[in-house]
């Protein structure tokens, strides 16, 4: 029997402090924690997403904005300044580059990138 397509379950971030991490996750995109120990941390997202922060050692931060990753676009909602103020009060700074204003690129507690834009496609 063919398979059908299969079903992400989850995105797993690597961090020096997964706790950190997810906590920072939770605050900024709201949702539930499914799970907390030593080495990882569950939440899923108010949107569905279920992230994993996962202890990883000698962990080494992505630099931005020479490394090729998966970074997260979240929703600014029509308020792009309003929302990139409330990402780093959560915790996140923005990156010193910024290659369009369209959005802006933040990084989270564990250094890895994430954008900020008002440029939301609709499903």
């Amino acid at each position: 029997m063919p398979r059908t397509h299969l079903a992400v379950a989850g995105t797993s971030i690597d961090c020096a402090d997964p706790v950190q991490l997810a906590h920072f996750y939770l605050a900024l995109l709201g949702g539930e924690l499914l799970w907390e120990n030593s080495e990882s941390v569950g939440l899923r997202t108010q949107s569905g997403l279920c992230i994993v922060a996962q202890t990883v050692e000698n962990y080494i931060p992505a630099v931005w904005p020479s490394t090729s990753i998966v970074h997260f676009d979240v929703d600014a909602g029509g308020d792009l300044a309003g929302s990139v103020a409330y990402a780093v009060e959560c915790g996140a700074r923005e990156a010193a580059e910024q290659p369009d204003p369209r959005w802006r690129v933040l990084l989270d507690p564990a250094g890895h990138p994430f954008c900020i834009t008002t440029e939301v496609y609709d499903s």
